[in-house]
Formats: C-alpha cells, sequence, structure tokens
C-alpha cells in the first residue's frame, strides 16, 4: 500500500526527466514526502465550515493531511466525513487522533496530548488507552522507529509540532532568523495588532532583505518544509521575487490577525500551541470536546488517491470537497479527471472548496468547460474567504458551488 501512494504521489509531482533540474527537484521533494510532513494541517476550519455550509446529512470528502480540519468538520455536525491521504503518516496520524478522541478518558487527557503534545504522560496514555484500539498498521507506525531511532510516538513526549517537514522547517527558520540577530518568540510579546505591527516591521520584515535570504528563497527546495513541490513554487512566486512574496504572506499572518485569537501564528513564532494555553482548533477546544468524541466514529479514513476513491464511489454520493492545495500539483489530465469524478458524484447543492499558491483559480482554460460550466464560481465570497484565512500562506482560497441547487 506504500509503494502504491508512493508510486501516487510520484505521479502527481514528476514531470520532467530525472536529469535535469527540474525533474531533480522533483524526485527530492517526493522523496521528503514520504514522511510526517504536517503535524498540523495549514488551513483555516473556521473559514472552511463557513464556506462549506455543512448540514446534518452531508458526506464530507478531505484530504486527510495532519488530521486537524477533519475532527474540526466534526463540530459541524455532517453524517458522515471520508479522509483520504496518499501519506502514511498523515493516515497513521488521523487514525492515531481519532483514536485517541473515543479512548482517553477526558478532555484533559486529550488536550495534553494534542494541545500540549510534549509530556511523557502522553506516552503512557497512548500504551494504556490508545495503543489497543489501533489497527495494526497504525500501530506499526507509531511504535516503530524515526530516522534516529527513536519511537515515533515519542514525539508526544518532546513536542510534535516541531516534527516533521513542516515543523522542521519552521524550526530552520528560527535558526535562519536568530543568524540575523532576531527571535521570531519576540512576535507573541505583541499585546495589541498595533505592537504586532510593530514587531513586523522592525524586526522580521528586515530579515527578507538580506542578500543571503534573496538568494535562498530563490531555490525552490527551500520551501520543501511547506510541503510545496517545483510546480506550485512557480505559481507561488508568479511574477514576483519570491522574498518578496514570502514577505507579503508572513506580514499577513503577523498583523492581519489578533494573536489571541490565531494558533497559526502561535504556531509559526512559538513553534507549538504556547504550552496548550493560547488558541487552539476547534476539535482541541473545550466546548467543543463531547462533540468530537461522539462523531468520530463518522470519519473514514482511506489510504487513497482522491480521485481514485471517488470513481469507486456511487452517482449522487457526496455533498462537500475540500481538495486543500492538491491541485496545484496537478496537470490538466489529473485536473480533468478529478473533476469528471467530483461532478459525477456530487448531489445537488454539492460545493467544493480548494486553496491555491497563487491568487486566482486555476481551473478555467484547464478543466474542460463541459465539466466546469455546470459549477459557480463564488468569485465574492472566494476574495472574503481568503482575506479571513488565519494560516495565510495561500495566495487564494476558491469555492465552487454546483448550479441548479
Amino acid at each position: 500500500m506504500a509503494s502504491r501512494a508512493h508510486r501516487n504521489v510520484t505521479r502527481a509531482v514528476h514531470r520532467h526527466r530525472h536529469l535535469s533540474r527540474q525533474g531533480l527537484l522533483e524526485r527530492a521533494f517526493t522523496f521528503a514526502f514520504r514522511g510526517l510532513v504536517y503535524a498540523q494541517i495549514w488551513e483555516d476550519p473556521e473559514v472552511d465550515m463557513e464556506a462549506l455550509a455543512i448540514t446534518p446529512d452531508c458526506h464530507v470528502v478531505t484530504i486527510a493531511s495532519g488530521g486537524c480540519n477533519v475532527l474540526s468538520y466534526l463540530t459541524a455536525d455532517p453524517a458522515k466525513i471520508t479522509a483520504v491521504d496518499l501519506n502514511t503518516a498523515h493516515i497513521a496520524l488521523n487514525r492515531l487522533k481519532l483514536a485517541a478522541a473515543r479512548t482517553l478518558p477526558d478532555h484533559e487527557a486529550f488536550h495534553r496530548f494534542f494541545a500540549r503534545a510534549d509530556c511523557r504522560e502522553n506516552v503512557a496514555a497512548y500504551r494504556m488507552f490508545v495503543a489497543p484500539h489501533l489497527d495494526d498498521a497504525t500501530r506499526r507506525y507509531w511504535e516503530g522507529r524515526d530516522f534516529i531511532g527513536r519511537r515515533r510516538i515519542g514525539g508526544f513526549a518532546r513536542g510534535i509540532y516541531k516534527h516533521g517537514l513542516l515543523g522542521r522547517f519552521i524550526g530552520a527558520a528560527h535558526l535562519l532568523a536568530r543568524l540575523h540577530g532576531v527571535n521570531p518568540r519576540r512576535m507573541l510579546d505583541a499585546r495589541s495588532r498595533e505592537e504586532q505591527r510593530a514587531i513586523f516591521e522592525t524586526e522580521l520584515a528586515p530579515v527578507f532583505d538580506s542578500a543571503f535570504m534573496r538568494w535562498l528563497t530563490s531555490q525552490p527546495a527551500s520551501l520543501f518544509g511547506l510541503g510545496i513541490p517545483p510546480a506550485q513554487y512557480e505559481a507561488l512566486a508568479g511574477d514576483e521575487r519570491m522574498d518578496s512574496v514570502l514577505k507579503a504572506r508572513l506580514e499577513k499572518l503577523a498583523c492581519d490577525f489578533d494573536l489571541k485569537d490565531n494558533y497559526f501564528a502561535v504556531q509559526a513564532f512559538g513553534r507549538g500551541y504556547a504550552g496548550g494555553e493560547g488558541p487552539l482548533p476547534p476539535y482541541l477546544q473545550a466546548a467543543n470536546h463531547q462533540a468530537v468524541v461522539e462523531r468520530a466514529e463518522r470519519v473514514d479514513v482511506r489510504h487513497v488517491n482522491f480521485t481514485d476513491f471517488l470513481a469507486s464511489q456511487d452517482e449522487g454520493s457526496a455533498d462537500r470537497y475540500i481538495l486543500l492545495d492538491a491541485q496545484d500539483w496537478m496537470d490538466d489530465a489529473q485536473l480533468n479527471a478529478l473533476w469528471a469524478q467530483i461532478t459525477r458524484t456530487a448531489r445537488p447543492g454539492a460545493r467544493v472548496l480548494f486553496r491555491t499558491a497563487g491568487e486566482p483559480s486555476i481551473l478555467p482554460g484547464r478543466v474542460d468547460d463541459a465539466i466546469l460550466s455546470r459549477w459557480d464560481y463564488r468569485a465574492a465570497e472566494s476574495i472574503d474567504y481568503t482575506a479571513r484565512d488565519r494560516s495565510a500562506i495561500y495566495g487564494g482560497v476558491h469555492l465552487y458551488v454546483l448550479k441548479g441547487a
């Protein structure tokens, strides 16, 4: 299964000859993507749930990623969620979170496990409560060893959000900033939006003006830690220098939202959820705990390609589709195959939500008009969702609604 999933990632990313510069970058990315990439998903679930307008009869189909949004969608009370992913580590993380919700004794234990995620008690709780209820593959993953020989479940005793490709990328960014005499954690000292902007402009923004930073960010491999393959790097840069694009996205993260409400910024600048005392995603909030526990059985986690999963389903069998930024990886044939299956399986009123590295929707001119003309692009709403997406890294959040609803 892992081998087949890796071949699917390879098909999605590899577009150039092995020994060309782009081909080597693509193969380096797929190698990096084989392990845990996102311990925390980097899309705003509150924006998602508003855009998706989930109702109690909805079948939601989403890319799983780190699982935060999958569990958060449960607070909207859908009938069913199918979470699919090609990454074996993400599958194991989603199944661990769901099993922990069902088996840990209370919200305090669940909060300690995933909001603090740095306590030895978490490993003991795993062994006592969670492990006996895991499937064999998931248990083998968490009790297996990482590349330096430590058991993976130990990450929840050491700070899981410092692990994975994204966690290490954020750690490297902190180190780079410190080499420039700046500590990104200073952002968390701000007590107002005005103080946030002052710290950003006087301390963080000048880091992007260095010649080394301009050179580093011009290398596509420098953004592999964000889960950005070479093709998406090009879309993210557009006609601008990458250092300017990243500076603008970081400015939005640092300045456009109050840090007391933005756990993405707390993760970026503090490398965790502030010991569990800061803002949290919906699934970790105490008020939502009982709903998550009671509805966890509604989630079906599948180790499969999104298009392949839909191809195995009946017509008119799904209502909400969340593609994250996966389409940025796809060529035209893959996009058309995906949207053909979305359209075939969509019930009346179906909604599709996705993000793009660049600002515009990537579908016009690429997806066959016979398919795309059946969908209404909600342009004004998409602009609003983009502005309010606290994760801040994406250029566009896009909503399509099946016509005739």
